[in-house]
């Protein structure tokens, strides 16, 4: 599994346009071989955070090599961002605990 860490502040007066180019990837991406799930977050900083899981390196970079992909890569390094990072990690260890109700341990 490899997951994408991309954090990034926008430059206010984009924000329209990178809302319709935000919808468009997100589109885009499902249809890519390996893709998981993505997931935005922001925080009341204005800090952004997009979380995209991918089962293989193949469709990681298959994905970065997309060109309308590419494309908005360029126009957030030039427009959208005030800035970013990325973060391109391999999972390393991955557990889970999914209830679907609560429950309590002396019942």
């Amino acid at each position: 599994m490899f997951v994408t860490v991309f954090r990034s502040r926008l430059n206010a007066q984009f924000q329209g346009e990178y809302q319709k180019s935000a919808a468009r990837m997100s589109e885009l991406v499902r249809g890519i071989a390996g893709y998981v799930s993505h997931k935005g977050f922001t925080a009341d900083d204005g800090e952004r955070v997009t979380i995209v899981e991918f089962e293989s390196e193949e469709g990681l970079k298959a994905w970065a090599a997309h060109p309308e992909h590419v494309g908005a890569k360029k126009m957030g390094r030039q427009v959208f961002f005030a800035e970013y990072r990325v973060q391109v990690c391999n999972v390393v260890r991955d557990s889970a605990n999914r209830k679907s109700a609560a429950v309590r341990p002396d019942a």
